[in-house]
């Protein structure tokens, strides 16, 4: 079942009733890298999930293979890879499969849509944890 993880403000709603969001009663988790992170959509089913990610300057993400399809809108700052950058009020997204390693050099906010999940290449660790 989609869920807004840990935000109990929708425990009392109907299964058919819409899911309003206060993003700032959301805290902010520690993410990979030195990044943060709030998990805003979550079906562990679907395998997909909505997360607000924040990366400090000069970020790297470890380089990945996309599971699913990502799709990554960038609000502030800019994620770029070896294909190209996404600056703020632009689109990326990858399909399922594709390899890269991200770098935030000015920071970044990003909101990112995964259908699926990426595979960090050396470890085979899984983002996000769809199993818990």
């Amino acid at each position: 079942m989609p869920v807004t993880p840990g935000y109990s403000a929708h425990d009392m709603l109907g299964a058919l009733q819409s899911r309003y969001v206060n993003t700032e009663d959301i805290p902010w988790t520690e993410a990979r890298h030195g990044s943060r992170m709030k998990t805003l959509y979550k079906d562990n089913e679907a395998r997909e999930a909505l997360i607000l990610i924040e990366a400090p300057p000069g970020c790297v993400l470890a380089e990945h293979e996309h599971t699913g399809t990502e799709l990554t809108f960038v609000l502030k700052g800019s994620l770029e890879d070896d294909e190209g950058v996404c600056k703020a009020g632009d689109f990326v997204w990858r399909p399922p499969g594709s390899i890269h390693q991200a770098r935030t050099p000015d920071g970044c906010t990003m909101l990112v849509l995964f259908k699926g999940g990426a595979k960090t290449v050396g470890t085979g660790r899984m983002f996000p944890n769809f199993d818990e």
